[in-house]
């Protein structure tokens, strides 16, 4: 049986994800601070009270794991805070720098020791980060946070390659969650497209940004 973890599950695409795992047959380690009801009815190994921006919390959570070979992370979990020029709060660049940019790369390099050659860790970014794609601006926070993302994703693809580990840098699309007001694609169908892109992912593209429903998008 294939252990998967996977960050940020208690609603959203991380509870889909969670759920389409499981219905596969495979075991998943859900990552969360605190659990919701719907995460709990799906049955599964729920690691509650995880801050990902802690490092102390990082640590906490390798020692649960107890050196389980995973073959895959997800690393979802991230916010979203809409900052306009005039609204712009230092504060919050700052939050969302470390949760959508520092906390992924860290755990990454936690989890080192529970993924081996065949391995594949995803990260949940947002087209919000491709430089290219910007003719809206605005978002400041957010849209530097995923660029960040981004950019850690496709070192740990090239640092990650001797080891055999494959990265996948995902783009769900708009996906119809609390984050967004509820306004995109269902989950269910954001999670299956993510999936999908995890199950082609080797080491031949490892690296690569991708849009869920399999677009190259430009960085």
């Amino acid at each position: 049986m294939a252990h998967w973890l996977v960050t940020g599950c208690n609603r959203g695409i991380g509870l889909e994800l969670c759920r389409q795992l499981a219905a596969r047959g495979d075991s998943v380690i859900a990552v969360c601070r605190s659990s919701s009801a719907e995460l709990d009815a799906l049955g599964l190994r729920v690691e509650r009270g995880i801050e990902l921006t802690d490092e102390t919390s990082i640590n906490d959570l390798v020692q649960r794991l107890d050196g389980l070979a995973l073959a895959g992370a997800i690393l979802n979990a991230g916010i979203l805070e809409a900052d306009g020029l005039e609204q712009l709060n230092a504060a919050g660049v700052r939050r969302q720098f470390e949760v959508n940019a520092l906390a992924p790369l860290l755990l990454s390099r936690a989890l080192l020791n529970n993924l081996g050659s065949g391995s594949k860790l995803a990260l949940i970014t947002s087209r919000m980060g491709s430089i290219d794609d910007n003719g809206s601006g605005g978002y400041y926070g957010y849209r530097m946070s995923k660029t960040a993302l981004n950019m850690a994703g496709r070192s740990l693809a090239i640092d990650l390659r001797p080891r055999g580990i494959a990265v996948a840098i995902l783009h769900p699309g708009m996906v119809a969650t609390r984050m967004v007001g509820f306004t995109g694609i269902p989950p269910e169908e954001a999670a299956q497209g993510l999936l999908a892109r995890i199950q082609a992912l080797d080491l031949n593209n490892s690296g690569n940004f991708w849009h869920a429903n399999g677009e190259l998008l430009p960085w």
